[in-house]
């Protein structure tokens, strides 16, 4: 069975608007689907998604769907612009709602984002990319998800206004390495996980 790939852009824009956070993760599609990973890109501005830490906040609520998406992928990338050197309010937004499912566990008593991987992928136009993808890491593997070595991919431009990613970044050899491994690394470790999931040992939630 194909390995599956969620990608969520925490971007600002909705779709049809051109993204640079999504135009750097298009660098990691092309990685997945020569792999053989099954990728669907997803835009958190696209939907209705209330504040709160909750799995479900009732109707209208458009996570619900979002979060099956992520619970059926094996791999699922969490995707940021820089705004004032942070990353977006949806992508705070997004690690709370995730936050809302840290009650519920796996068949094997587990929380439910074991034996998952997970990653991110960060553009802006001035320095802040670290900083977000820290944030982002950390909240990722404190949730249960697994991070893979090298599972963050960023590019920023100079201080100040200018160019973004699409205009004056795509032919950076540090982030075209990045976003390779990333896409590497998280597809291995995937594989790794399906083949010989997390014991249930020691990490079960009680």
């Amino acid at each position: 069975m194909a390995l599956k790939c969620v990608f969520l852009n925490t971007s600002l824009k909705k779709s049809g608007e051109k993204s640079n956070t999504e135009a750097l993760f298009d660098e990691a599609k092309k990685v997945y689907e020569k792999e053989g990973v099954e990728v669907e890109v997803l835009r958190m501005a696209d939907y209705n998604i209330p504040v709160g830490i909750s799995d479900d906040l009732g109707e209208g609520d458009e996570w619900p769907g979002i979060l099956q998406k992520i619970l059926n992928a094996d791999i699922f990338i969490l995707g940021s612009p820089v705004w004032l050197g942070e990353k977006s309010s949806l992508a705070k937004k997004a690690l709370e709602r995730l936050n809302g499912s840290s009650g519920q566990t796996n068949d094997k008593g587990q929380e439910i984002f074991y034996n998952r991987v997970a990653g991110s992928v960060v553009t802006g136009n001035e320095d802040g990319a670290k900083h977000a993808s820290h944030d982002i890491i950390y909240g990722l593997s404190h949730l249960g998800f697994t991070i893979p070595p090298n599972a963050d991919a960023y590019w920023v431009g100079e201080a100040g206004p200018g160019p973004s990613y699409m205009e004056a970044g795509t032919d950076s050899d540090f982030t075209q390495n990045a976003i390779t491994t990333l896409a590497y690394n998280t597809t291995h470790f995937a594989r790794m996980l399906n083949a010989k999931p997390i014991p249930a040992e020691g990490n079960v939630t009680k």
